[in-house]
């Protein structure tokens, strides 16, 4: 049975990617305090131009340079994501996100995440099922910021360069 596309799906895939971008983009911008600016500035930099193509064509993932470009990006990103996860297994600290690589770790992931639900996404009409997990996803960096931001409590304990920014 073939898939046929309702256009509100097509549309809330590109307001994901949208928002995606964004926040991508907003993180990127974050770093600029980060004694390693340049990487991390780069690691969701790439992920926010990415996104900005498929809000703009969400054809575009099955065009040779946005997939070669993707893909060196999940690699990159996998082995970064390895290493963090590996570091934060032997520490076992209490709050991962208390520790700058775990949020660097999962700042990594989401970006790896959200690439992979990406990917071949211009191939066939989006479905149900990768919109609604986009629209999950897209949601949880938000919440997430928002909760942090309000809660000034939870980032006290954090380096000078992670509370200045925004």
């Amino acid at each position: 049975m073939g898939e046929v596309s309702e256009p509100w799906l097509s549309a809330t895939w590109r307001v994901s990617n949208s928002f995606m971008c964004f926040f991508f983009a907003l993180a990127s911008y974050v770093q600029i305090n980060d004694p390693d600016a340049a990487v991390w500035m780069v690691g969701y930099g790439v992920p926010a131009v990415l996104c900005a193509c498929i809000g703009l064509n969400p054809h575009v993932t099955e065009t040779l340079p946005w997939r070669g470009i993707a893909d060196l990006h999940l690699l990159v990103s996998s082995a970064v994501v390895a290493s963090l996860g590996w570091r934060l297994y032997r520490e076992r600290p209490a709050d991962v996100l208390q520790q700058e690589e775990g949020r660097e770790c999962c700042g990594l992931m989401l970006t790896a995440v959200w690439l992979l639900l990406a990917r071949r996404s211009g191939r066939a009409p989006v479905g149900r099922l990768r919109v609604s997990t986009a629209v999950s996803i897209t949601v949880f960096p938000f919440a997430a910021w928002l909760y942090y931001h309000v809660n000034k409590e939870l980032r006290a304990s954090w380096p000078s360069h992670c509370q200045t920014a925004i």
